[in-house]
């Protein structure tokens, strides 16, 4: 998963958040290239210790989080923000007062650049940071800036200064395209925003932003929130699968993967139980996001949200996600059959298929079928051998390597975070990953990118180095034991390194599309098709090993493993059409004819075709509606492109050094600094029509 954030006007474009031009010389030719540390140790031994700890150094200056200085303590944040902030009017003045030409884009993107590394950095620190300090100090500077942003969104002379540049068709003509692009998307941005509008309506925007940034704020906490019952209304024998507060029992999840079939109805009726206020909050939500679109001269709010993207406009999805589900609807049915018939196998008393019954029993036709029982897997995949995977995929296909590097005191948030220096071996230094991997106390459960600082070309012509986190939940190591993965966390960690080589392997001029700063539904491209690398065994041979015996894993295990996945795949994909077709509808047309409630049970008996269960509302815990609200069919859509991109340029030679060349050429250094398809038809080497 990509995390996303708009900030309007000045966006942090949708990542899972840039194109080489001939200025740049292929792959940053003429910038200075970054020196080797000799403080970097292999990647695969890093992940497979425990950390020693950060060294001791009693003299030493404590850095700040990621090496901002201010943030040391959490004070640091109210720093950080005004400096930003006295350096946005800095920047404001000097745009409104600059004659129109490529240093008006430029000045732009410096604004941007300047909110956007507290904005984003502070993103991330609001929901990962195990300190509530820390957590409230950056929800507080990410509401400042945010609000900022929607007031220059709806600044009529900031607006002017760029509207000059394009009015003028001999300017425009000058500009190369990445700048013409950008410059294009920073107009797009103020007048969905209302730029357009009369001063009321323009503050009626403001205000109207501002508060779906607090009600997703609220809505996000919502749907992560347990649920609690009391305790004698559980039966006695399952309460031990949940955990016990006094008089009460506390649900966290669905519980999807326990084989008792009580377990999971009750998860599944307790935790999706509505509550009142988060109803509220959605339907708030839901109906603010309309009053803007309408307010901006949008029909929906969806219509809104797909402008610049692969789909353009919420006709094209319906349309697709209806072609998909009419194609998937036998095979779907089939795979209820077979769900059903296990089910009726294990426990024929109750053999009425439920929706918290496929998650489970698909994974037990799966173990029957190909015995890919976890822990004859997990042993092959400890974290070092999938880390030493990545970095001989990454080096074979694109000549770039990942190192280790001692984070100086102060600069990571939790001690067992690591470092890693992504380095290509005649560009050096291309940017850096923070890997927050293991669970623990009050982090979110979900696998997330997150751009902390954004890449782009200074004017000193040094350049700004990308800095990302990827976060996962995996188990810790032992004494005796390291960290070992089970296939679907392999997977996850392949998609989720996707994510940041997007971000560390362009070198655009703007960060504002730096990376994954692009479309929503092009942004899983890359992400996705790592997903293919993952089970394909030429791939996987390089990398699984017994972590005991040193034995590689058995190519019979690999193809019992990929065969294994299309097991039930045409029901999984199905549910994820009932999702985003949810999400359409709740995006669509305002005010909604029935509840958010009713809309879901007939959205799921139509386009899922289990039935909904009376008193659940499964969409209070849909907290992809922020950040992917109208855009959830996107991992739909970047799957089959990313299936296209595998079939034509890796399936044949997943390391072959010439395609991986042009994926990055073409697609991966570009950022949102193209047209997606444009991407597309290049590393496919589809020629348009006339060429």
């Amino acid at each position: 998963m990509l995390c996303t954030r708009r900030l309007g006007g000045l966006t942090a474009r949708a990542s899972a958040l840039l194109p080489v031009r001939s200025r740049l010389g292929g792959f940053g030719a003429g910038l200075r290239a970054r020196r080797v540390s000799t403080g970097w140790s292999p990647v695969g031994a890093a992940f497979n210790v425990k950390p020693q700890g950060l060294r001791l150094d009693l003299f030493g200056e404590r850095r700040g989080l990621f090496g901002v200085p201010e943030l040391s303590a959490p004070e640091g944040f109210r720093i950080a923000q005004e400096n930003a902030l006295r350096k946005t009017d800095l920047l404001v003045a000097r745009a409104c007062s600059t004659p129109p030409g490529p240093q008006t884009v430029l000045i732009f993107d410096e604004l941007s650049d300047a909110l956007c590394r507290v904005a984003d950095l502070a993103d991330f620190v609001k929901i990962a940071h195990p300190e509530p300090a820390f957590r409230e100090a950056a929800e507080e500077a990410c509401r400042s800036i945010g609000t900022m942003v929607e007031k220059l969104n709806t600044n009529v002379e900031l607006y002017q200064s760029l509207q000059k540049l394009l009015a003028d068709k001999k300017l425009v003509d000058s500009l190369d395209p990445e700048t013409r692009r950008v410059a294009e998307l920073f107009m797009f941005d103020f007048e969905i925003s209302g730029i357009h509008l009369d001063k009321e309506k323009r503050k009626r925007a403001v205000d109207l932003n501002v508060k779906i940034l607090d009600l997703s704020s609220t809505f996000l906490m919502g749907a992560n929130f347990p649920n609690k019952i009391e305790k004698h209304l559980l039966p006695e024998h399952i309460r031990q699968n949940f955990v016990l507060a006094g008089d009460h029992v506390i649900v966290d999840g669905l519980h999807a993967e326990s084989p008792d079939d009580l377990v999971r109805e009750a998860a599944y009726k307790i935790f999706l139980y509505p509550n009142a206020g988060q109803l509220r909050c959605l339907e708030e939500l839901l109906r603010n996001r309309d009053l803007l679109a309408k307010l901006v001269g949008y029909s929906t709010y969806s219509h809104r949200a797909l402008q610049g993207t692969i789909a353009k406009n919420p006709e094209t999805v319906m349309e697709f996600l209806e072609k998909l589900s009419d194609k998937l609807s036998e095979r779907t049915l089939k795979d209820f059959e077979i769900i059903q018939g296990m089910k009726m196998k294990l426990n024929p008393q109750n053999s009425e298929l439920m929706p918290w019954d496929p998650p489970y029993y698909s994974g037990v036709i799966r173990a029957e079928r190909y015995n890919i029982e976890p822990s004859l897997y997990c042993p092959f995949f400890s974290l070092g051998a999938c880390m030493e995977g990545l970095n001989i995929l990454f080096n074979k296909l694109l000549g770039i390597a990942l190192y280790a590097e001692q984070p100086a005191k102060g600069e990571v948030w939790c001690e067992d975070v690591r470092k890693l220096a992504v380095v290509h071996e005649s560009e050096g230094l291309l940017g850096y990953i923070y890997c927050d991997f293991f669970q623990r106390a009050d982090k979110p459960h979900q696998d997330c990118h997150f751009t902390i600082c954004g890449g782009r070309l200074k004017e000193d012509g040094d350049y700004q180095l990308p800095v990302v986190v990827l976060m996962l939940n995996l188990p810790h190591s032992s004494r005796n034991l390291p960290t070992l993965l089970t296939p679907g966390m392999m997977e996850n960690l392949f998609h989720e390194m996707g994510h940041a080589m997007h971000s560390m392997l362009g070198r655009t001029r703007y960060q504002h599309v730096t990376g994954t700063r692009c479309p929503t539904d092009f942004a899983e491209v890359p992400s996705i098709l790592m997903e293919y690398f993952a089970n394909d065994y030429r791939v996987v041979n390089q990398f699984a090993r017994h972590y005991q015996t040193g034995q590689s894993m058995p190519k019979n295990m690999v193809s019992r493993l990929c065969e294994s996945k299309k097991v039930c795949a045409a029901a999984d994909m199905q549910l994820q059409v009932f999702y985003a077709i949810l999400d359409q509808i709740y995006h669509g047309k305002h005010p909604l004819r029935r509840s958010t409630t009713d809309i879901l049970k007939e959205t799921q008996e139509k386009f899922y075709g289990l039935p909904y269960v009376p008193n659940t509302a499964w969409q209070l815990r849909f907290s992809h509606l922020v950040g992917y609200g109208a855009k959830y069919y996107s991992y739909l859509m970047s799957r089959a492109v990313a299936s296209m991109v595998w079939k034509e340029c890796f399936l044949q030679d997943p390391f072959n050094r010439s395609t991986g060349e042009r994926y990055r050429r073409e697609m991966l250094a570009h950022g949102g600094g193209r047209e997606p398809m444009l991407m597309v038809q290049a590393v496919l080497c589809i020629k348009k029509p006339g060429t």
